[in-house]
């Protein structure tokens, strides 16, 4: 039996030295030639399988021969700068472009043709082939990552580089694995076909192996339903995965955790959007950058810094506080330098307190003792973490005393969690809660997940509400560790409802937060800005593929064909073609897709574009018109509105109608108001077919006038409309003008007294409706007395007719005569008009006598 067996290994092992002799170091094909500066192996996140390798297997002696090579090879090392040319340096590029080159090149090469490789990467490649042939599995990985990724300039042959992470994936090997279901996903390079089912199937024995990339690229096609159904469950379930290493990888740092530098942006952004400045919805209405001339909103960051640095050197304390809060925190495209950071914290630190005795200054400048404080807070900071220093706890309370002095926030966390868990000092958690509670008031993040944290410990309900409350204030600014403790409450029903999307949102804002750990976001940034877009567009895919939405939008955005960019003519452009790795309008189609799933309104609009154009597919307009209409209903998007219009103008799609054309022309420009040219353009045209649609009695709606809309109202309506329109009127911006500058502010900067305008608006209205009411009760009443008044006045004369006829009847007969009526001797009941007492009469004098 044992004799079987051995034979059965030698047997295996023949098999396989045979299938490794027939792969080809080079392909015949290659595309393209460019040089990066990355690690042979880019991804590092390797896990062994079932199978186990022994330390050293055979041929790794020619891997280090082979690394040894590499290192000969001198890469290059350069940077696109990130100032903006403006106007005239934008012009002087096209001039440039334009002139007529001197230079004396060769025709262009083929992109069929072989790049000759020699030298170092020569050998080093012939030294891992060998390996390789030994079955030696890192010479198998670091041949596949030569072949895809193209370092040392080698040429990228991504059917070969298939070949090899396909071997390494039989073996269990859960990064080749990763790579087989990438090229399955996308067909990148046209080595496979697209097969999301095999993709799937290759990331979920990756993910079952824990490696970080595939669990992410697991969840994000069970939260969007890519190639399985849609599961909440499943993607939450490796969303945590993902999230507890984050969490474990992050607290692993020095205190407050490892130190987080984003890099994820969408390279769009930077031309205001995939439609540009003012047309796309990132740039445009309710998100347009609306700020002045002469603010810093539109300079590139080495412009900014710079300003600040002459500031800085003229004793601007607040340009140092700021100098060395953006060295400090670092953002995309500025490295952090704490050391840099340190010494401006410290030119600030000196104007206030002297550096011999510590104590502060006789006549400080204003507001120098706040950022004193705050700068001291991070210099406090510095040494409790070991930030470009040995760390040093009590140089680090001496640093935080001092800004707690003047209230700074970071210094009161600092000496919390040095109190907390006995850095330099004595545990004393009732201290440090202290602290905690003061740093919190003023809104600082880290205190509320540290007492957050304390209070969860406790269990009680109460303690696990006052929890949430502070761990939610934390996740306002978007912390990592607090996003993390909600997700866990949720996910656990502690103090929170059970809620699967709500809990699986917080894990994946989690997982995609620790950059440096799952992702290949700074590699891609560094690609792009060398210029190697190929390079960046294949780092990009690989994020895009565990659900990051602005990964998903950078590489739509590098496969886009149709990039709205004023057309120029090819004389001026003289630009190179894309190569074929960035030619491919199918797969472009599908990541606008799954960036339209995440809420981008720019990519659901493109979407449309590419169904009613046939960009990447077919034709289908009714497609489109459902993009179209989803973007503009809910989103308010100006060009889905635009198109709209036009699809109805023209019948593309939609019924044509110039009618409802007109209404979206309309809106898009209510949405947009940079929208006017394009849209009064078409309007004129519009009216003018709809003139011509009406004259020949087309069956075409034409544009009509939209009926206004007609009430009877009430006296309380008429009322209060009345009122309403008087205070529009002088709420105007012509009578505001003149009273605003009047108002009187409190330390806050909110006008004092305003909490009192609602009330006398109210007391204002309330008083005037009385004055109406009093005047219709006295009007009415008058009327009433008048007739009432008119009525006696007729009564008693017709009493006094009655009595003058039987006066007369006994005068006849030997009675005495009776007096005439005085009134009808004055000219009846009432007085003549144009008499004396006509005026008195109609004023109401008589009234009631």
């Amino acid at each position: 039996m044992r004799r079987w067996l051995v034979s059965a290994l030698l047997l295996l092992q023949a098999v396989a030295s045979a299938s490794a002799a027939e792969q080809q170091v080079m392909g015949t094909t290659a595309d393209d030639t460019t040089a990066t500066n990355l690690n042979p192996a880019t991804e590092t996140d390797i896990v062994q399988g079932a199978e186990q390798w022994t330390p050293y297997q055979s041929g790794w002696e020619l891997v280090h021969e082979a690394m040894a090579e590499f290192r000969k090879i001198k890469t290059p090392s350069y940077r696109k700068t990130k100032k903006q040319g403006g106007l005239f340096g934008t012009l002087f590029q096209y001039v440039a472009k334009a002139l007529p080159s001197l230079r004396a090149s060769a025709p262009p090469q083929p992109e069929h043709v072989v790049p000759v490789i020699s030298g170092p990467l020569l050998e080093g490649v012939k030294l891992l082939q060998q390996s390789a042939d030994q079955n030696n599995t890192d010479a198998i990985y670091l041949l596949a990552q030569l072949n895809f990724f193209g370092n040392y300039s080698h040429p990228r042959n991504f059917k070969t580089a298939f070949d090899h992470y396909y071997r390494l994936a039989s073996y269990g090997n859960s990064s080749a694995q990763y790579m087989v279901g990438l090229m399955y996903s996308t067909g990148v390079g046209d080595a496979v076909e697209r097969d999301q089912a095999k993709a799937l199937l290759y990331h979920t024995f990756a993910a079952d192996s824990g490696h970080t990339r595939s669990e992410m690229t697991v969840a994000a096609r069970h939260l969007s339903g890519i190639g399985v159904p849609k599961s909440c469950e499943t993607a939450s379930k490796y969303y945590k995965r993902v999230a507890d290493k984050a969490m474990a990888w992050f607290r692993s740092g020095p205190p407050g955790g490892m130190a987080i530098t984003p890099e994820a942006h969408r390279l769009s952004d930077d031309v205001g959007g995939v439609y540009g400045e003012g047309a796309s919805v990132v740039s445009s209405g309710i998100n347009a950058l609306k700020a002045s001339p002469n603010s810093d909103a539109y300079a590139a960051i080495d412009d900014v810094i710079e300003y600040l640095d002459l500031m800085s050197q003229k004793g601007d304390f607040k340009a140092s506080f700021n100098l060395g809060r953006l060295y400090y925190e670092g953002q995309r495209g500025l490295e952090r330098n704490v050391e840099l950071a340190r010494r401006y914290f410290a030119a600030v630190t000196t104007m206030y307190w002297r550096s011999k005795d510590g104590r502060a200054v006789d006549q400080p400048k204003p507001q120098l003792e706040k950022y004193a404080s705050k700068a001291a807070g991070y210099i406090g900071r510095m040494w409790l973490r070991g930030e470009g220093v040995r760390q040093d706890f009590r140089l680090a309370a001496g640093w935080f005393e001092r800004g707690i002095k003047h209230g700074d926030a970071q210094s009161q966390w600092g000496l919390g969690i040095m109190n907390l868990h006995g850095l330099g000092m004595p545990k004393n958690v009732s201290k440090a809660t202290e602290y905690f509670k003061a740093s919190a008031d003023q809104d600082f993040s880290l205190s509320h997940v540290a007492l957050g944290a304390l209070h969860l410990d406790q269990g009680t309900p109460d303690d696990l509400k006052i929890a949430n409350s502070y761990f939610e204030a934390a996740a306002r600014w978007a912390n990592i560790e607090a996003q993390y403790y909600l997700a866990e409450m949720i996910h656990h029903g502690v103090g929170r409802d059970k809620t699967c999307g709500l809990a699986m949102a917080y894990y994946k804002n989690v997982a995609e937060k620790a950059e440096p750990l799952v992702s290949s976001w700074a590699e891609a940034n560094q690609a792009y800005e060398d210029g190697d877009y190929e390079l960046a567009f294949l780092d990009y895919l690989m994020a895009a593929e565990q659900g990051y939405e602005k990964a998903q939008n950078n590489v739509a955005f590098m496969l886009d064909p149709t990039q709205s960019r004023l057309p120029l003519p090819s004389w001026l452009k003289r630009q190179p073609p894309k190569p074929s790795l960035l030619q491919n309008s199918a797969l472009a189609l599908i990541y606008w897709t799954r960036s339209a799933i995440q809420s981008n309104i720019d990519s659901l609009v493109k979407m449309g574009d590419y169904y009613l154009y046939g960009i990447g597919t077919e034709p289908a307009l009714d497609k489109a018109a459902q993009c179209y209409t989803g973007a503009s209903e809910y989103f308010q998007s100006a060009q889905a509105l635009y198109n709209l219009g036009w699809m109805h103008e023209n019948g593309v799609g939609l019924t044509q109608d110039f009618h409802l054309a007109k209404r979206y022309y309309d809106q898009a420009l209510e949405t947009n108001e940079e929208a006017y040219l394009p849209v009064t353009l078409s309007l004129l045209k519009l009216r003018v077919r709809s003139a011509w649609n009406t004259f020949t009695h087309g069956r075409i709606n034409s544009i009509q006038d939209e009926p206004s809309p007609k009430k009877d109202w009430s006296l309380s309506e008429w009322i209060a409309n009345f009122l309403q329109d008087d205070s529009l009127y002088y709420e105007d911006d012509g009578y505001g003008s003149f009273y605003d500058d009047g108002t009187i502010t409190g330390s806050d900067g909110d006008p004092l007294g305003g909490e009192f305008d609602d009330v006398d608006g109210v007391i204002e209205s309330l008083i005037i409706l009385g004055l109406v009411g009093a005047i219709i009760f006295l009007m009415y009443y008058r009327a009433r007395r008048q007739q009432a008044h008119r009525q006696a006045e007729e009564n008693a004369a017709r009493q006094g007719q009655q009595g003058g006829g039987v006066g007369m009847g006994l005068g006849v007969g030997g009675g005495v005569p009776q007096q005439p009526v005085q009134a009808q001797g004055h000219g009846g009941l009432f007085p003549q008009p144009g008499g004396p007492d006509f005026g008195q009469w109609a004023a109401g004098a008589n009234v009631g006598h």
